[in-house]
């Protein structure tokens, strides 16, 4: 198993409920597909650097998880049909990335919730 972090951008237009409710979709969908979510990070609605979709604002959501490399194209194909997604980017993590994300999170404390499993 490999180790992944994806960030993606939901569209603005949606509620707060409908931000979660996408999220926990992506979540569920990656437990389905075979893969291990170990946090997920709600960054809120940002401005973006530049306009997608006629849109300067998005909500930003981060998944660290591991999977084997073929949940990838699952789950990005699952997130190219879907309206809400304005953007996504898969990164696979090296054992500095991981011990980075890892280190960024215990500074971080409670700011950040684990994800429970």
């Amino acid at each position: 198993m490999n180790s992944y972090e994806t960030v993606f951008i939901l569209t603005p237009v949606l509620s707060e409920d409908q931000a979660k409710e996408a999220v926990q979709k992506y979540e569920s969908d990656l437990a389905s597909f075979g893969g291990k979510l170990k946090h997920s990070e709600n960054w809120g609605l940002k401005k973006m650097a530049y306009p997608i979709q006629k849109k300067t604002t998005g909500f930003y959501f981060m998944f660290d998880f591991e999977a084997e490399g073929t949940v990838i194209a699952d789950l990005e194909l699952a997130m190219k049909r879907d309206e809400r997604i304005m953007r996504f980017l898969t990164v696979k993590m090296d054992q500095h990335h991981a011990a980075y994300a890892e280190k960024r999170r215990k500074k971080m404390g409670a700011a950040v919730a684990p994800v429970e499993a």
